[in-house]
């Protein structure tokens, strides 16, 4: 539960959860009232007792009061079940006869009472869309971070592959210099076996030099995909 939440769904839930637990006592001719009022507008309600009917009710708000209180439940679960129960609440205000005036959506006097149910939709809506653009805010961070670290990982490895290639390449051409140094220094006609011999093993060198620095280049490129 975001801190800033927590003043509005302490409010609604202590409300609601009283709600339910007055209906709980409710007595019969009460429990008529509300089943005949409900079921005038829901007839999906017009088959069930009233009894059972005002259990149902009581449950249901005691339920939705305790999940606005309890910091476990998200925000926008919580805040979408307030907006569900509010958009059944303002269904009632709405299509009652004598709750609304001429224009069906000012309250009447006596739908006044009914009317003020219409806060519990906003309440609802703002911590089921406070809650997910917050999820979504961390999701596209979370995202942008990880391209980040496996760009900088990329990066990384290619700068190594190319210092091992230049390393390679560098010991590649001293050990070339080395051989011909070997050779310049080597003179007469009587030394001219050992001169060859110092040539060939430069060369040489210098080739597995090579071979070791692009082996290198090609572990590297892909120790990194």
């Amino acid at each position: 539960m975001h801190p800033t939440h927590i003043p509005l769904r302490v409010a609604t839930g202590a409300f609601i959860l009283n709600s339910g637990i007055g209906k709980l006592k409710a007595g019969e001719e009460e429990a008529e009232q509300m089943h005949g009022w409900a079921s005038s507008v829901y007839p999906v309600f017009k088959d069930m007792k009233a009894g059972d009917f005002t259990k149902a009710l009581a449950y249901a708000e005691i339920g939705l009061g305790a999940a606005l209180l309890l910091p476990t439940v998200p925000s926008a679960v919580a805040g979408a079940g307030l907006a569900a129960f509010g958009v059944g609440l303002t269904g009632l205000y709405l299509k009652t006869p004598g709750m609304t005036q001429e224009d069906g959506i000012r309250p009447t006097p006596d739908g006044t009472g009914l009317a003020k149910d219409v806060w519990l939709v906003g309440a609802g809506l703002t911590l089921a869309t406070q809650s997910f653009l917050s999820g979504t805010k961390h999701a596209a961070q979370s995202v942008a971070d990880g391209v980040g670290n496996a760009a900088g990982a990329v990066a990384g490895g290619v700068t190594g592959a190319a210092g091992a290639a230049a390393a390679g390449v560098t010991g590649a051409a001293s050990s070339v210099g080395h051989g011909l140094a070997d050779a310049v220094g080597v003179s007469g006609k009587g030394k001219a076996k050992g001169t060859l011999k110092g040539l060939s093993k430069g060369a040489h060198t210098a080739r597995e030099d090579l071979s070791e620095a692009l082996a290198d280049l090609a572990d590297s490129l892909l120790g990194k995909r």
